[in-house]
């Protein structure tokens, strides 16, 4: 899984996303899943940036409604833990 595969990070990513949604409905991880989610989203942040600015391949929304969104996703995840 390099860096040069976006598509299997945006997957792999996906994912973790998903296990993170799976583990906020479990009330004995909800914590621990929004803590890890609300990690992942700053860690992938810059990620987000670059696929808003550059041609990378892949479908991207624009970066001031991007930043919008990571920062909702990430105080959301926070409330819950």
């Amino acid at each position: 899984m390099g860096a040069g595969r976006p598509r299997v990070w945006v997957t792999f990513t996906g994912v973790l996303e998903i296990l993170g949604a799976i583990g906020l409905h479990v009330p004995v991880t909800r914590t621990v899943a929004a803590i890890c989610l609300a990690l992942l989203f700053v860690a992938m942040f810059p990620a987000n940036i670059r696929a808003a600015q550059n041609d990378t391949g892949l479908s991207s929304m624009k970066l001031s409604l991007r930043v919008l969104v990571q920062m909702i996703f990430v105080v959301a995840c926070l409330v819950v833990a």
